[in-house]
């Protein structure tokens, strides 16, 4: 098992460059529902939150009303694979809509990108616009890459 300290910037890396994941939720009959999202994170040293700009439709938001949890799982063709299981919570206030729009309005390429090309996001006060909070509670990182090569390292760690 690793720390966070190890996994969490070994996670960052990776799902940046990836910077589109397949997202799984339960629907409220117990089946799996996968969508692809584009999350940004962020890792403060003590914690890893992820942030998803997105808007609350009716699956979406059945689906988390019922289990608050998704999970994440990112893969490109080097066989790079990070994936986070993860508590969610929705915010629609405006005070946290702002601070997600901006991370992603001035993240760093490829992760970053200007919301107000969605149609009918205007700005963090849109009708359609939320903010979906991850809070991991299991990471895992497999630098498929840097494994063969002899370098790399899987990281494990959970909460």
């Amino acid at each position: 098992m690793s720390t966070l300290d190890e996994t969490a910037p070994a996670f960052i890396e990776i799902a940046h460059r990836i910077v589109w994941c397949t997202a799984a939720t339960v629907d409220p009959d117990g089946r799996p529902r996968t969508r692809i999202l584009h999350p940004i994170w962020q890792w403060d040293g003590g914690s890893l939150i992820g942030w998803i700009a997105t808007g609350p439709t009716p699956v979406k938001s059945a689906a988390l009303d019922i289990m608050p949890a998704m999970s994440v799982s990112y893969w490109d063709s080097t066989h790079d694979t990070v994936s986070a299981d993860c508590d969610v919570t929705w915010h629609d206030d405006l005070e946290t809509c702002t601070t997600v729009w901006n991370l992603f309005a001035e993240g760093p390429e490829p992760v970053g990108y200007d919301p107000s090309i969605i149609p009918g996001w205007d700005g963090p006060d849109s009708l359609g616009f939320r903010a979906l909070r991850l809070d991991p509670y299991r990471v895992r990182v497999f630098p498929g890459t840097m494994l063969l090569s002899g370098s790399g390292k899987v990281h494990h760690w959970r909460r």
